[in-house]
């Protein structure tokens, strides 16, 4: 038996087979397509995802099965002392209250121990990179667990979308509004901070909606983060769906040129998340990283 298995889901845009490499164990969200349901990063790939939602496909999302969690809770038990799983946060899906939920029975009591992130895309990847750190540092589960819990809101995320359509679709604007919202090229700036996903701006252009992103994340180093900017353990994340690879070089470069200090961490949203957004949505935020008690 070895220590601790580290295990998320998909929705912090490690995929099963990245995981695989790196150590932690992911359990793949579905996406429900003309009725259909995939695994992303297992039986579907994102150019295909894409081509199926821009030519007009029925996607859903739906929670992993509560079986599939506790399959994998059994498989790694057999080869490891305990299991701390890190799901999306509690307030943007039922994954987490029902994780916890199934942690309470017998055959999981003591052993499997599920965090309460609040986060969610390159931010819950870092929790899950941070809980790898403190199990080296000789951490148990629950420990881990406490540490993680109370750093989850030291974190912020602004997300920008290219598209109306899939919000329209999502029933988070209505059709008017979307339509109105096309015309005028606006584009709605959202944000997580902790469990819920908020209007923040309205914006004419990618190009201002990256800029007023960019102040937003300036904004919040400066103020509620501003006792981690003095420890220097802020580092800055930027996340997108599909889009044009040079692009998304550029929008990393000027992101890195407005926070040069800082480390510059990637991974792509994850389909569950671009289900809502569509293509060309692009997210930026900030997160403590290092130092962890």
């Amino acid at each position: 038996m070895s220590g601790i298995a580290i295990m998320t889901d998909s929705n912090c845009g490690i995929m099963p087979a990245e995981g695989e490499k790196l150590g932690i164990h992911v359990l793949p969200m579905p996406v429900i397509i003309n009725g259909k349901t995939y695994y992303e990063g297992v039986d579907i790939s994102v150019d295909e995802f894409y081509h199926k939602q821009i030519s007009g496909a029925d996607i859903s999302t739906s929670q992993p099965s509560p079986g599939d969690a506790v399959s994998m809770w059994r498989e790694l038990l057999h080869t490891h002392d305990e299991v701390i799983f890190i799901p999306m946060s509690s307030g943007l899906s039922n994954t987490c209250q029902t994780a916890l939920m199934l942690a309470r029975e017998e055959e999981f009591a003591g052993r499997v121990f599920v965090v309460d992130n609040h986060r969610i895309s390159v931010t819950q990847a870092q929790s899950v990179f941070d809980a790898q750190t403190l199990a080296a540092r000789g951490k148990n589960a629950s420990e881990i667990k406490e540490i993680l819990e109370k750093e989850a809101l030291d974190a912020s995320i602004y997300i920008a979308v290219d598209t109306l359509e899939y919000l329209k679709k999502g029933g988070r604007i209505t059709p008017a509004a979307a339509a109105i919202g096309t015309v005028l090229k606006l584009k709605p700036v959202l944000t997580i901070q902790g469990d819920k996903l908020d209007s923040f701006a309205k914006t004419r252009g990618m190009k201002s909606a990256f800029k007023t992103m960019v102040e937003a994340v300036r904004h919040d180093i400066a103020s509620r983060f501003s006792h981690l900017e003095e420890r220097k353990i802020l580092k800055v994340g930027i996340a997108n769906t599909i889009m044009d690879e040079e692009k998304l070089e550029g929008f990393k470069e000027e992101l890195q040129n407005n926070f040069p200090d800082k480390e510059l961490f990637y991974l792509p949203l994850t389909m569950s998340i671009g289900t809502h957004t569509g293509p060309g949505a692009l997210g930026i935020g900030t997160v403590r990283c290092d130092e962890l008690e």
